[in-house]
């Protein structure tokens, strides 16, 4: 098989975008300038929050606008990151850009008001996708009955989008992204099964078909290589398991290889210690096993006394640039990230692919030299270059 023939696309919740005026205003100044940059096609990964689907729904010039921002800068859109529900970019998001989670009827509405619009904004003859949030975040209180909540919603998800299909012509699939310390997190060891029961239930209620159809994965490679997991492995018990993954985030994570003898890499890693984005870190010990902390801290960095420290290496949920192998005396998972485009390329279908990096507003020496235009620029030819290479392998 070939990667997916579509433009390749970035995830646009990099910039600010809580009204619809906001998100025309960073098509324009942004994800234009890295079209014109780039020289090649290119896709906007939208990111619509609530707020701003509530717009565009009551008033269709807004709508409108927006698909007339797209033309007019030469983007396309077929995929939308529908997991941050509100402002992902105030002062403080860490666990709240889980909520509301899937036990829901907010986040089950939202969904399906982002796949309305989407069957607006797709090319013609083109599916869609739409990522979401792992059920919920693990951190955050549940009720008892929590999955069992989520599944009938993502059922009724499964069904809407269907009749999405038969009344516009527009196929939009949706993708679960596993994050760590979230209820779906390792793949092998709770998406897969999780999404075994999900499956099971739509079964029992003649909706198999339709379940497996629409609803699947979305494997963003930063979340799972953060967890150590073997990609490949992963990516080939998702399709053995009858499962679809529907999208994938092109994404690097930082790695801190022997925390305990790495004095200037500790000192390097506090600088990424921020306040507005959670940032889980796993520690691969030395006899395999693998602990973990819900936030990077700087308590992590400085406590000479902590068994945590004693690790092979540290990986940081913080999404940093496709094209850095390293970051100063710290690491990126790179190598996992060609791993994962070599198993997407067995797939017998291309899922759609989306560069996320969010992280550039809050990420240390950033903006220095570089605009951010340029940045993106270079993280999307970094990326178009990477496939390339694994298509010629």
């Amino acid at each position: 098989m070939t990667f997916s023939r579509l433009p390749l696309s970035y995830c646009t919740n990099v910039h600010p975008g809580r009204t619809v005026a906001e998100v025309i205003d960073g098509l324009n100044h942004y994800t234009a300038e890295v079209r014109r940059q780039l020289d090649e096609p290119l896709a906007a990964g939208l990111w619509l929050s609530r707020s701003v689907t509530t717009e565009l729904l009551q008033d269709r010039s807004n709508l409108e606008s927006l698909a007339q921002t797209l033309w007019q800068n030469d983007l396309t859109c077929y995929t939308l990151n529908a997991f941050p529900f509100g402002d992902f970019h105030t002062d403080r998001v860490k666990e709240q850009v889980y909520l509301p989670d899937w036990a829901s009827t907010d986040r089950l509405a939202y969904t399906k008001d982002c796949a309305t619009l989407l069957a607006e904004l797709l090319p013609a003859g083109s599916e869609g996708s739409i990522s979401t949030v792992p059920l919920g975040g693990s951190m955050n209180p549940m009720e008892p009955d929590f999955h069992a909540a989520c599944f009938r919603n993502l059922l009724q998800m499964a069904r809407f989008l269907r009749d999405l299909e038969k009344s516009t012509g527009r196929k939009i699939r949706l993708a679960i992204e596993p994050e760590p310390m979230c209820e779906m997190s390792s793949i092998p060891h709770q998406a897969v099964p999780m999404m075994r029961t999900f499956l099971e239930l739509a079964d029992a209620h003649g909706q198999l078909e339709c379940a497996q159809e629409y609803i699947g994965l979305c494997v963003d490679v930063c979340h799972q290589a953060v967890e150590f997991e073997d990609l490949s492995a992963s990516i080939d018990l998702v399709t053995k398991a009858g499962i679809r993954i529907n999208k994938i985030h092109i994404t690097n994570a930082v790695e801190l290889r022997h925390p305990a003898q790495n004095a200037e890499a500790r000192e390097a890693l506090l600088n990424y210690v921020e306040p507005r984005y959670l940032h889980q870190i796993y520690a691969k010990m030395t006899d395999g096993s693998i602990q973990k902390r819900v936030d990077l801290t700087a308590e992590d960095l400085q406590n000479s006394d902590d068994e945590f420290r004693q690790a092979e290496a540290w990986r940081i949920h913080f999404h940093v640039p496709v094209f850095a192998t390293e970051l100063g005396p710290l690491n990126t998972t790179r190598t996992d990230l060609q791993a994962a485009l070599g198993a997407v390329l067995r797939l017998p279908y291309a899922p759609h692919l989306e560069v996320e990096t969010y992280t550039w507003p809050v990420m240390p020496g950033t903006g220095r030299n570089s605009s951010l235009p340029e940045l993106i620029c270079r993280e999307i030819q970094s990326a178009l270059e990477l496939l390339a290479e694994c298509e010629s392998d």
